[in-house]
């Protein structure tokens, strides 16, 4: 006997996504939070294209686009004078057909938890609030996970969204892998100014180095700046109102007093570091929890988003469409090396080797490699088997409509197709100029997993995933 089938440990960006997903697909799942509220601060803000797409297909991206706005251009300042314009993205160019959302969206982090949680809501699921785990315990049919403070919780499968310090990633004895990616603590604060002007984002850099420097970002759609602050290896961050007040009057023209309210604030050292493991059993590891990026780039909270986009369907699939447990091992299989790509990729960021752009935007991640991929064209088009399924218009239907909801859908282009079972949408027209001629299904999270030149094979590749 279970108390729910999936237990989420965490209701950051990860857990409160798988929990949407699972709700909409009717799965019975639980997602449990140590502390008494939401997450307050905006830490990740910036959300990538690809993270708008799953936002689209999840309910909440007319909520998101409503309280938040892009990214305003770099203003450097120095001696209280404003010196140049500074682009910190390379400039898109432009949404397409294809990718309708070309930018990042930013949107302070807990503001898109609160959406995230009133769509978890909406869809008959909650979070229980004041649930510290202190420990889990596996068997052959089940979870137990123990609490604090009142009784334990019986899961058939559990999901460990609980951050880089993750209790439950310990507790099933996962390592991290990682490294230091600079020895210079950082201040995070959320914070009201006055004196400047909410069209830029302000730098005030102190010299050669990047050590001490102060940057001052004007939150899209509240009245609040993010304040990012670096100091010296080894010295004491001051996360006192006073102690934010007196970086600011150090390194700008602003006197401690313009800033009128601290509303949060939080000092990290920038690391990155990779789970050894992404799964033990029937314990799942997924954002912060699986990997910890330094905030360079804006990929942690949007790779945390995809790792619960991409296990929602497949437990999906096990509880409730009768496929084969072993699906579950495709998760660590998928999302592992996406990860360490984007690790990579946020350190270099980070250290001023990459600039900030095409790669950030994680459209043209895919799953190519994949034991659920499987191109039997023999001369694929521009879109193969493994990539991301982009948007077009076919005969008049908009894909991303029609790939919104937790089915698959089968595209014929240039060819005929077969009435596909009630699990799967059939969308049909002429060879199309983005994906060329042939078959494709695709996956409930966006991604073509089979592409043929004839229906041969496709039933076959389906009931992989179950027969309801």
């Amino acid at each position: 006997m279970s108390d729910t089938h999936v237990l989420i440990v965490g209701a950051g960006p990860a857990g409160l996504t798988l929990g949407i997903d699972l709700a909409r697909r009717g799965i019975p799942a639980l997602v449990v939070e140590r502390a008494d509220e939401l997450f307050p601060g905006s830490r990740g803000k910036g959300l990538q294209p690809r993270t708008m797409e799953v936002f689209d297909d999840l309910g909440v991206l007319e909520a998101i686009h409503a309280v938040g706005g892009g990214y305003p251009a770099g203003m450097i300042w120095r001696n209280g004078e404003r010196l140049r314009e500074h682009h910190v993205f390379e400039q898109p160019a432009g949404p397409s057909e294809d990718s309708p959302y070309d930018e990042p969206w930013m949107v302070p982090q807990w503001r898109t938890q609160r959406i995230l949680l009133e769509r978890l809501e909406e869809l008959g699921g909650k979070v229980a609030f004041g649930r510290e785990v202190t420990g889990v315990v596996q068997d052959p049919e089940g979870v137990t996970a123990h609490f604090a403070s009142g009784g334990p919780v019986r899961a058939r499968y559990l999901v460990a969204a609980d951050g880089g310090r993750s209790v439950v990633r310990r507790a099933v004895g996962v390592g991290m892998t990682g490294e230091e990616v600079d020895p210079f603590p950082t201040l995070v604060a959320d914070v009201r100014i006055t004196g400047l002007d909410r069209d830029n984002w302000h730098f005030f850099p102190q010299g050669e180095g990047t050590e001490d420097l102060l940057a001052i970002c004007p939150l899209a759609g509240t009245e609040d700046f993010q304040l990012v602050a670096r100091f010296a290896e080894g010295a004491e961050v001051d996360l006192s109102p006073e102690g934010v007040r007196q970086v600011v009057a150090a390194r700008s023209h602003l006197a401690a007093e313009d800033v009128t309210e601290v509303r949060w604030a939080s000092d990290f050292r920038p690391r990155a570091a990779l789970a050894d493991r992404f799964r033990v059993d029937r314990v799942f590891l997924a954002g912060d929890a699986a990997h910890v990026h330094s905030p360079a780039g804006g990929q942690g909270l949007n790779t945390s988003v995809q790792d619960a986009y991409n296990l929602g369907w497949k437990l999906g699939a096990v509880l409730g469409d009768g496929a084969r447990a072993a699906l579950l091992d495709t998760y660590e299989e998928e999302r592992r090396p996406i990860a360490a790509q984007m690790l990579g990729l946020t350190t270099s960021i980070h250290r001023g080797e990459t600039r900030r752009g095409g790669a950030t935007r994680q459209l043209d991640l895919g799953y190519p490699a994949s034991t659920l991929t499987a191109e039997t064209r023999t001369a694929p088009g521009p879109v193969r088997a493994g990539d991301r399924a982009p948007d077009a218009t076919v005969n008049g239907v908009r894909l991303f409509d029609a790939f919104r909801g937790p089915h698959w859908t089968l595209l014929a282009l240039g060819t005929s197709a077969p009435a596909p079972s009630a699990a799967v949408r059939l969308v049909q027209g002429p060879a199309h100029e983005t994906y060329g001629t042939g078959l494709f299904l695709v996956r409930p999270d966006g991604y073509v997993g089979w592409a043929g030149d004839t229906p041969d094979g496709l039933p076959e590749y389906l009931a992989r995933f179950g027969g309801r």
